[in-house]
């Protein structure tokens, strides 16, 4: 029979080594997928703790994380550049440092390494790219693309990191960071840029050639929808960003070739509802359709039971017992909190095993639903020795005692 997991159950499937995971220096980049609200963010800053503490230099790109979270880490000046986290345990010599994704910043970093003085702050001033810079949709998806190619040029370069763990966006769908680099693709290539472009392109007695056929029903049509202040905000933006395209369509593609070398691994994180294993198997699909390497799956906030061998039927007939004699009326609420719980578990492991019955050969690492949130190393050390949870490289000889 075998072991018990966390939960009080027999383990779903294969048991994913996380420990043996960021413990190999083979491993050079960690992403954290999933749908919004899984706990993404603190897996990810629980596992580059635990890495940083087993001696590898890490440094983590988080996604707006709680405030509680961010200062425990503190961080509570985070931007755009990392910086070291204090309080991290340093005697098997590794080190930790975190940023959080600004996708702004990033957007004006870009314009500004890889246009001229002139056309960079025509970019910048621009009404249109102000608004596309922090809040177009799928831009913060590729910007946190953007920032992990940044981030993997500067380690290979300076010998700084030997490990990125990335948090991923809280977008609805988990596909939407794979997808990012295709959307601003097809934005790029789209009729509608193609279009506002023709006036740029054209230049002089060509431009009112253009402009005298198609395109000016086009632009009258924008106009009557967009209104013409908004439009022309959007062709000024389109002509000066024109040069800066093919960089982002490469720099994409780099990405993308990052993502599914040996060096990187996607950690898949869920909890045990309908929608969030959902979506966990379509990614799963995903990874496996576009030859990506899945480390397994996270499956947080599982419910527990310190009693398993009483089913919910038990515990209610032995409640209705004690209720009818008028007395123990605690216990025989207890005793139905119990088969609440119960059930409970029993839906949870339902849509875990429909999961793992389809994914055989995914591992997996349960967690159990804690009380409180995260909120300061303490609580991330916990988290992570439930991460790494049945790894037997977690009490490698020379790893750092962190249980305190």
């Amino acid at each position: 029979m075998s072991a018990a997991g966390p939960s009080g159950h027999p383990p779903l499937g294969p048991t994913l080594d996380l420990g043996g995971l960021i413990g190999d220096r083979r491993i050079r980049t960690v992403v954290c997928c999933g749908a919004g609200g899984v706990g993404k963010t603190t897996t990810a800053a629980a596992l580059a703790l635990h890495a940083a503490e087993r001696g590898r230099n890490v440094v983590v790109l988080t996604i707006d994380p709680a405030r509680r979270l961010a200062q425990s880490m503190g961080l509570t000046e985070l931007d755009n550049t990392p910086r070291r986290v204090p309080g991290v345990d340093q005697r098997a010599g590794g080190s930790l440092d975190a940023m959080m994704l600004d996708m702004k910043r990033t957007f004006d970093e870009i314009v500004l390494a890889h246009a001229d003085e002139a056309r960079a702050q025509a970019i910048l001033d621009n009404p249109f790219y102000q608004s596309l810079s922090s809040s177009f949709a799928g831009t913060q998806e590729y910007m946190a693309m953007e920032k992990l190619g940044q981030l993997r040029a500067q380690a290979d370069r300076t010998g700084q990191w030997d490990l990125i763990v990335v948090d991923t966006p809280p977008s609805r769908s988990a596909l939407d960071f794979l997808d990012a680099p295709k959307r601003l693709g097809s934005f790029l290539d789209g009729r509608l840029i193609k279009i506002l472009l023709a006036p740029a392109k054209a230049g002089g007695r060509a431009y009112l050639r253009v402009l005298n056929t198609g395109f000016s029903m086009v632009t009258g049509a924008l106009t009557r929808v967009l209104g013409a202040q908004v439009l022309k905000d959007v062709q000024t933006f389109v002509a000066a960003f024109d040069t800066l395209f093919g960089g982002f369509r490469e720099r994409a593609e780099s990405t993308y070739r990052l993502l599914k070398a040996p060096g990187t691994s996607f950690l898949v994180v869920a909890i045990p509802e309908r929608d969030a294993l959902r979506e966990a198997s379509y990614f799963t699909e995903r990874l496996a359709e576009e030859g990506m390497p899945l480390g397994g799956l996270v499956l947080n906030r599982v419910h527990a039971t310190d009693a398993p061998e009483i089913s919910p039927e038990r515990a209610l007939a032995a409640a209705e017992q004690l209720e009818a004699t008028g007395a123990h009326r605690l216990t025989a609420e207890l005793l139905r909190l119990h088969a609440d719980r119960e059930r409970l578990i029993a839906r949870e492991r339902h849509l875990a095993e429909r999961f793992t019955a389809a994914h055989p050969k995914v591992g997996v690492v349960e967690v159990v639903a804690r009380p409180g949130d995260v909120h300061d190393l303490d609580g991330l050390r916990d988290l992570a020795r439930d991460l790494a949870w049945g790894s037997a490289s977690d009490n490698a000889p020379g790893a750092a005692d962190t249980r305190r």
